[in-house]
């Protein structure tokens, strides 16, 4: 056993509910406190009652929280109320978020803009994907400030057309995402860019290995603020293990996708996720992928239409997991079993978010359930272990399951022109986000070997819930 790190044990920090302060409370501007209340946000999340007064103050702020817990305000409304007064030299942001994704920087931006606005500051995103000119041109305007991925923000630095020399205060977002994804030394590359006299706030849900190297090397006397223990919680979930015959696999994922309300389905590839959403829109029920394979445009539709409700399933892999930040997701299912406890916890973690209750399946065969079984147990999961089979009673009491119209759902064309059209698919110039500079990370695929070597054992021609007999069959 490793010995432990110096934030193994961190004491918990208890905010009471029932005595939580209000923002201006906390010693926000008077306008800033104004403008949140004018957007109907009232009452503060724990993690930023926790963290805004020392953030505000200056100090380096270590917080450890849970994705959905609020982080985004915790370190976006310092930010916006240091900075604000002051006007940004043009291609010298005085701000930089960094985080691990397209789709959680689009968030970021989407959530701090109005703020950052109503105090006469600009946010500009940059991130792979997305045309790198307009961004360019962005930055040369003059930006407060930036929402980055790792990848891109190299390639505008290399192109000389951002400087992070007047950056004062940093925050770097999932840090432990990032490390996963292989972008802690891209990530150190950018902060020795960056004056070693300013302010960084770091925010995680682990603590442990690389993220921790990174605290020590980068953050000065920090105040550590921990909200929750390393491993998500896992006590507002129900979890269950249905146990289907291999013959019946597609048609009772078909129902589960069916049920009216939001529903996130987990594979292991790429191709699996578009074959599996295709088909389960040839059987009647609207459904969206999400992976690294897909143009920003086509992610960004599928989020939306997710988020609108217009398309209540979706189809995702790990790698595009925590892009996910969609409250009311009440279903999350393990299509493909994940490759190792820490991506179960991820993957379920897309429920039960803010406080909310929710459902996490998981799909074996007789073949899977063993490595199933010692996968739960690792993440310090009791579930539910039973037989099951499309329309039976106990399923549709519990998630609303059931039978697809049979009616084909159109999937909504993207346009020829758009976001997409500079993804990498289309356009063999700039990198994306996908990958950290000059290093190539292994496929969505092999997620679970690079992490661990384990991956569940499984039947072949199974995989991502592949129809074994035509999905007309369900009409």
């Amino acid at each position: 056993m490793p010995p432990k790190g110096p934030f193994d044990d961190l004491p918990i920090t208890v905010i009471d509910p029932d005595a939580m302060p209000s923002f201006g409370e906390l010693g926000l501007p008077a306008g800033l406190a104004q403008a949140l209340a004018r957007a109907d946000i009232k009452t503060p999340f724990a993690i930023q009652a926790a963290t805004i007064p020392d953030a505000l103050a200056g100090r380096d702020v270590l917080g450890r929280a849970a994705t959905g817990s609020g982080k985004t305000l915790a370190f976006g409304l310092p930010m916006i109320a240091r900075l604000e007064g002051a006007v940004s030299r043009p291609r010298l942001p005085r701000g930089l978020i960094l985080v691990p994704t397209r789709e959680l920087a689009m968030q970021v931006v989407d959530g701090l803009s109005p703020l950052a606005h109503s105090r006469e500051l600009s946010v500009r995103l940059v991130a792979g994907g997305l045309p790198i000119q307009k961004q360019i041109q962005g930055l040369a305007r003059g930006v407060d400030i930036v929402v980055a991925t790792p990848g891109r923000l190299i390639d505008l630095l290399e192109r000389r057309a951002c400087d992070l020399s007047d950056v004062q205060i940093t925050v770097l977002d999932e840090a432990d995402h990032m490390a996963d994804l292989g972008f802690l030394p891209v990530v150190r590359q950018l902060l020795n860019l960056i004056p070693n006299s300013g302010q960084r706030l770091l925010f995680s849900a682990t603590l442990d290995g690389a993220v921790g190297t990174l605290v020590t090397q980068y953050l000065h006397d920090p105040v550590i603020k921990a909200l929750a223990p390393p491993k998500p919680v896992v006590d507002t979930m129900s979890h269950h293990v249905f146990r289907v015959p291999v013959a019946q696999k597609w048609s009772f994922v078909a129902h589960l996708a069916a049920r009216e309300e939001r529903t996130i389905l987990f594979v292991r590839t790429k191709h699996g996720a578009e074959r599996l959403a295709e088909n389960l829109r040839k059987a009647g029920v609207p459904a969206g992928a999400l992976h690294g394979g897909r143009s920003q445009s086509q992610r960004t539709r599928a989020l939306n239409d997710f988020k609108d409700g217009s398309v209540p399933a979706l189809v995702a892999t790990d790698v595009a997991a925590r892009g996910i930040h969609v409250d009311d997701v009440s279903l999350v299912v393990h299509v493909d079993p994940p490759a190792d406890s820490k991506d179960y916890l991820h993957r379920s973690g897309r429920t039960a978010r803010a406080g909310e209750s929710g459902i996490v399946i998981t799909i074996t065969t007789a073949a899977e359930e063993r490595a199933v079984r010692s996968l739960l147990a690792e993440a310090g999961v009791q579930a539910n272990h039973r037989d099951a089979h499309p329309g039976d009673s106990d399923t549709v009491q519990l998630t609303g399951a059931r039978e697809p119209s049979g009616v084909p759902v159109i999937e909504k064309k993207q346009p020829a022109s758009g976001h997409g059209q500079s993804d990498r698919s289309r356009n063999r110039g700039p990198r994306t986000d996908a990958r950290p500079a000059r290093s190539r990370r292994p496929s969505e695929g092999a997620s679970g070997a690079r992490r661990s070597g384990r991956r569940p054992a499984t039947g072949r021609g199974n995989s991502s819930a592949a129809p074994t007999r035509a999905p007309r069959a369900l009409g």
